[in-house]
């Protein structure tokens, strides 16, 4: 059972997700929030595993609520859905420790299968955003000034740090695999390692990480 806590500043927005999720027998709502500070309050009493989080609130936004649950050091992650157009407020997100973010328009299957995703720790992004997201990392991100000498760097191995390029590249596990000509099940443990060394929680941290440190190519 994967327990999440709706936060949203439309009631009928919470209403819709609640019907959804507690329409599956593998999902539990155990909480509701109407803006930031009451998502920060709720998500520490509650430890749910998913904070469904929404960007745009009165008071404190989604942002800086995602940062005070991260940093909160709880089991809860943090799943954003944001509207089609793709800015800043999801970067900062990003950054402030989400694990990811869909598309409010998403289906029903799409929604569920990100919170499932997002509560055993992997990371998810709306795929029609992918593209955007990394074209948009690119002119945020100062890449003449990536941190060389970071010494979380200097604790991979080569191959380890070959395998945080190809996160960097947005590339999933099977295409890591056929690339270096590996089993999933050795991407699988060389990416938790990579994960635990440069200290990122999930994927889309260690994107964020290797990007600031000049290590992803730019989009073509």
């Amino acid at each position: 059972m994967t327990t999440v806590l709706v936060v949203d500043d439309q009631p009928l927005q919470r209403y819709g997700f609640r019907m959804l999720l507690d329409s599956v027998p593998e999902t539990e709502v155990v909480g509701e929030a109407a803006h930031g500070a009451e998502a920060v309050r709720k998500a520490a009493e509650l430890r749910p595993d998913v904070v469904l989080m929404d960007v745009r609130m009165p008071g404190m936004d989604g942002i800086e609520a995602t940062r005070r649950i991260a940093a909160q050091g709880d089991r809860s992650r943090v799943l954003v859905l944001t509207t089609f157009d793709l800015d800043e407020y999801v970067h900062a997100a990003l950054r402030a420790g989400a694990s990811g973010f869909l598309l409010k328009d998403a289906r029903p299957e799409e929604l569920l299968a990100g919170i499932r995703a997002v509560a055993i720790g992997d990371a998810v992004i709306a795929p029609a955003l992918t593209r955007r997201l990394l074209d948009e990392f690119t002119q945020l991100v100062s890449r003449p000034n990536s941190r060389d000498g970071d010494p979380k760097l200097a604790l991979l191995t080569d191959r380890e740090h070959e395998i945080l390029v190809a996160i960097g590249r947005g590339w999933s596990n099977s295409e890591i695999a056929t690339h270096f000509v590996l089993s999933k099940s050795t991407v699988k443990t060389h990416v938790s390692r990579v994960l635990a060394k440069i200290g990122a929680r999930d994927r889309i941290q260690a994107v964020i990480f290797a990007y600031d440190h000049g290590l992803a190519p730019s989009p073509s």
